[in-house]
């Protein structure tokens, strides 16, 4: 057992001389001119809260479309930032993606003894934490929050707000090199609407050496780190946030739910004409449906007959198709077709979907009670076998319980109902996770029946993620494949996201670009 007696003055004294020699390590950091300056204080300070702009030497202060300070030359030695540069670069960084980034990040900076980290740490939340108070009309508090990051070709941070309790003010101090808006990596600003949705960009800063960058964290402050396009740069930063009393967030409308459908009536005509006759054998929907049932998830390959597959693949290069941008921005970011401007083979498809045959051979795959003819599975299933597969699925981390469990589980019939959407997929599409999508899931059999091209590779982005609610790691990627009908059930504790769509994408070398994009009809069936 270890000893907890007190240790005597000599060990006291050299733990004194050890923190003394460790303070005499950190490098002073010097800040501009413009923080130290009363009359400079007093000017922004006025701006500030009137939201009006203004410049004072290297400071700028800018309300629109959100209060947002620019502070060039923040460090006053050219020496102290390259020393900075170099000790940031030696640290080890931790590949971070989610559906909302993609980066690399250093471990918390908070207690680096680095000496000009240290340096630098020490001036922002010291010196510069009190100037910006002053500014600010509040008090801040001495929580150290900072950490740095590197973004290099087709990283990413997408759209979002900031909003997190405590966090007051955001800051960003960009030590890159030589930058231009073609390299990607720039700071967007967006506007909001009068639900306080973002809209659109309206103001982009391009990364500068030793400058500083900072604004206000409130219920319009959304903002994104747009992809860094070069692949030759590296885009380092210092980013934190200033902790304080969070401003006032109103309540956001929530949106409303996607309209659902039941069947049509069409019969399996329709089924002989499009699908795929291996798909059509009775003995072959048995074992799809035990494999199904096993991990509920599956894909068929080559779906749809060959022809009809590409009469589609062709159809939906033509102009004649409305596309409209689905947002906001902060959850969501890609085209949907206007329905009543599809090519007679694109609709025939999208009918096929939600016809009634269609619900009945989905039926068949899955075990789903997606049509009155499809059997309950009540007196199959042993209620103490149930329980054991439930506990079962838990023990492995599997991605929902069975589809016969849930089937047996419910006592009520219901209509089956689905909604769906063509979507038109390119650089810079994505969709991401949100409250609301979270707080409205169910039990659902997803499809997607992706038009993506053979060279389609999964480094471009466009797959479709599925997660715990509140967790970060993946229970499964389905990634998009020519012709291949992609089915996932998801239970409520499921949430999905399609990754965004990055510029290798679009680079010359990719042949799956010969018509332009990358398609999917994509559905959700309720029980």
């Amino acid at each position: 057992m270890a000893s907890k007696r007190q240790p005597d003055e000599s060990v006291k004294t050299d733990k004194k001389k050890k923190k003394k020699k460790k303070a005499t390590c950190e490098e002073t950091a010097e800040l501009c001119s413009v923080v130290e300056d009363e009359l400079v204080t007093n000017i922004v300070k006025e701006a500030w809260s009137q939201r009006s702009s203004c410049r004072q030497g290297d400071l700028e202060l800018d309300c629109h479309p959100f209060p947002h300070c620019i502070i060039k030359n923040f460090l006053g030695s050219e020496t102290f930032v390259e020393n900075l540069q170099r000790e940031l670069l030696e640290l080890n960084f931790h590949e971070k993606s989610n559906d909302l980034y993609k980066f690399k990040q250093s471990d918390d900076l908070r207690k680096r003894t680095d000496p000009h980290i240290a340096g630098l740490r020490a001036a922002l939340f010291g010196r510069f934490r009190s100037w910006l108070g002053e500014v600010l009309g509040v008090e801040l508090e001495p929580t150290v929050d900072i950490s740095c990051a590197k973004y290099e070709y087709t990283d990413v941070l997408l759209c979002h707000d900031d909003e997190l309790e405590g966090r007051r003010v955001a800051f960003i101090l960009y030590l890159v090199p030589p930058w231009q808006i073609s390299d990607g990596g720039t700071l967007d600003l967006y506007t909001t609407d009068s639900h306080f949705h973002p809209q659109s960009i309206v103001k982009s800063l391009i990364p500068s050496l030793n400058t500083l960058v900072l604004f206000e964290v409130s219920s319009v402050s959304f903002h994104q780190v747009s992809e860094v396009l070069t692949r030759d740069k590296c885009r380092l930063s210092l980013s934190g946030w200033f902790h304080g009393p969070s401003l006032e967030r109103p309540p956001r409308p929530i949106e409303p739910p996607v309209p659902r459908s039941p069947h049509l009536p069409r019969d399996e005509t329709l089924l002989l004409e499009w699908v795929n006759p291996v798909y059509l054998d009775i003995s072959y929907q048995e074992q799809i449906q035990e494999e199904f049932e096993d991990s509920s998830e599956i894909q068929l390959k080559d779906f749809l007959k060959e022809e009809k597959f590409r009469e589609v693949r062709e159809a939906l290069q033509l102009t004649q198709i409305q596309w409209t941008r689905r947002g906001p921005p902060n959850k969501r970011c890609y085209e949907a077709a206007s329905l009543d401007t599809l090519p007679q083979c694109v609709s025939a498809c999208l009918e096929l979907l939600r016809s009634e045959a269609f619900f009945l051979l989905l039926s068949n795959f899955t075990g789903l009670r997606l049509h009155y003819l499809c059997p309950a599975d009540d007196d199959d299933v042993n209620k103490d076998e149930e329980k054991e597969d439930v506990l079962d699925r838990k023990a492995t981390g599997s991605l929902t319980e069975s589809p016969s469990a849930n089937t047996s589980r419910e006592k009520e019939p219901s209509t089956p109902v689905c909604c769906g959407e063509l979507r038109r997929w390119s650089h810079g599409s994505y969709t991401l996770l949100h409250d609301t999508e979270a707080a409205r899931a169910e039990y659902a059999l997803d499809l997607v029946l992706p038009f993506c091209g053979v060279d389609w590779q999964s480094e471009f982005g466009g797959f479709t993620c599925y997660v715990a609610n509140e967790e970060d790691e993946e229970l499964l990627t389905v990634y998009p494949e020519d012709n291949s009908l992609a089915l996932v059930y998801r239970d409520k504790e499921t949430l999905k996201f399609v990754k965004h769509v990055n510029h290798k994408s679009s680079s010359g070398s990719v042949k799956s670009s010969t018509y332009g994009a990358f398609y999917d009809f994509s559905f959700v069936y309720y029980e």
